[in-house]
Order: structure tokens, then sequence, then C-alpha cells
């Protein structure tokens, strides 16, 4: 069940992780960072790490965790802030962000970071790893954990994610949930003049996918998709803006991957400030 207490968490840790964000894209300086993709991001990482992960910090490789894969690994901006929020990581160490020897780098990678699963960062693959973890966990855990797989809508142009897909559904993995940032925007331009996939929800319903579209800023409705479990795999396709929380973000796919000068930094911060 949904409660106000649980809704409040991940609204006030989503305020946390976005504050989070400008300061490590801030501190990371000419080096930059992935802002827009990892702002529109903010409320699903959010409510899966404050509402409703089964993850024990002080025992990492607990069989029956639940697994999160980001795909979209250069989204690593928010994940790192959501993870504090579960007490995986400390909060001091996101000030090594994209450091010399930091193990926060600019997308996940397996260097003793607990919580992270796989590396990511080349586009397309996360979700074939993630039908990999749930065939593996099914031949050795009964009680099934699920696997999140975070995608960008742009990344679905990749092959290898519908390949995936068919698998998924193939193979019956009921604990397995792509959750799609469709934040309209990609690396190059808007996702429906580089390769339009409209009607979205419908292929993954051909695909054999049971699916929830939401407003994927609205905690809510995040949570109640994160709450179903069917006989399916589950597509949550979110809609999200690309910058959100930021007026000269949003939208705006020039802060895909960019610095903040100071006068950029003091602006965004009085806008989160402010609860613009």
């Amino acid at each position: 069940m949904i409660d106000a207490a649980t809704v409040r968490k991940c609204e006030d840790a989503a305020k946390r992780i976005r504050r989070h964000i400008l300061d490590m894209t801030y501190k990371a300086g000419n080096a930059g960072a992935h802002l827009g993709g990892s702002l529109s991001m903010v409320e699903l990482l959010a409510c899966l790490y404050s509402g409703c992960i089964r993850f024990r910090p002080e025992e990492p490789d607990w069989n029956e965790r639940d697994r999160v894969i980001l795909s979209k690994g250069h989204a690593a901006l928010a994940l790192y802030p959501a993870m504090v929020e579960a007490g995986i990581i400390r909060e001091e160490e996101l000030d090594t962000f994209k450091k010399d020897g930091s193990r926060l780098g600019g997308h996940p990678s397996l260097n003793g970071l607990q919580g992270i699963e796989f590396a990511s960062g080349s586009l397309g693959q996360g979700l074939s790893l993630g039908v990999g973890t749930c065939l593996a966990l099914q031949r050795n855990n009964n009680s099934k954990p699920r696997v999140f797989v975070f995608l960008g809508d742009g990344e679905c142009d990749e092959g290898s994610v519908w390949e995936a897909a068919a698998s998924a559904s193939h193979y019956g993995l009921d604990q397995l949930v792509a959750v799609v940032d469709m934040n309209a925007i990609q690396y190059d331009g808007y996702t429906n003049d580089i390769l339009a996939m409209d009607p979205f929800e419908s292929k993954w319903k051909d695909f054999g996918w049971e699916t929830f579209m939401i407003d994927g800023h609205n905690t809510e409705e995040i949570l109640r998709a994160y709450e179903h479990r069917g006989d399916k795999p589950l597509a949550i396709l979110a809609q999200t803006i690309k910058g959100k929380g930021i007026s000269f973000m949003e939208n705006n796919w020039k802060y895909h991957n960019t610095s903040l000068n100071k006068e950029r930094y003091e602006e965004a911060l009085k806008e989160l400030e402010a609860g613009i």
C-alpha cells in the first residue's frame, strides 16, 4: 500500500537529489556531466530507492536484493544521489564525482561500489543483461527478486532492446521491470525527428509486455506502477521533461551534456530553492 508518508519521503528525496545533481555538475568543472537526462529521471529513481527497493546496505550481496541496471548509464549523475538516499553510499562521496581515483564515474562501473550490478554506458545493452539476470535468479532463487532496468527513449532505437524484449516475454520473466525515461530528446535532437517510434506503448504490448504509461514526475503514479506485479514482464513508460526543475534546461537538448559556470549554477540553484 502507498501511504502519505512514503509519498512525502520520495518527494523530499527528489528535492535533495536535484540539488546534488547541480552541485556535482558544478564541482566537476570542465569535465561536465549529463544534466538533462539525469534531471528527467529524478522522481523515477527517488521512488525506487526511497520507496520500495529491497536492499541491505550492510549485506550488499544479499541474494534476495532487487537488482538495478542503469542501461541509460549516462544518468549516473542521478543514480548516485539516489543511492545515498537508500544508505548504499555516503553523501560525502558525491564530492568525488568524476575526480581522479573516484568510484563515481560519469557512467557506473564495477570498481568496488556496492549496488552496481553491471557497468554501463554503451546504450542498448541493459535490457539483455536484465533478461540474463532474471533467468539466473529463476534457477537459483525461488523468491524471484525484481530486476529494474532503466532505459532512455532514444536508446530504444537500438535493435538489441527489442531482441531482449522478445526474449523476456518468451521466457515469462514476470520479475523484470523496464522503466523507460521518455523525455523525447536524445543526444542529437528530438527523438521523433531522429527515429519516430510511435505508437510506442503498442510496441511493448505486441512484444508481450504489460505496460503502464505514467507521468514520470508524479510520485504516486510511479509508486503505484512499481507496486504492480503481474504475470508478464512490465514496461513502465514514464513521460518526463528533460532538464526537469530548471526552467532554462527544460526541453533543451543543449543541456544533454554540459558544464555549469558559476552564474548558471547560481541561477539554477535559486530556482530549485524557490520551488519553481
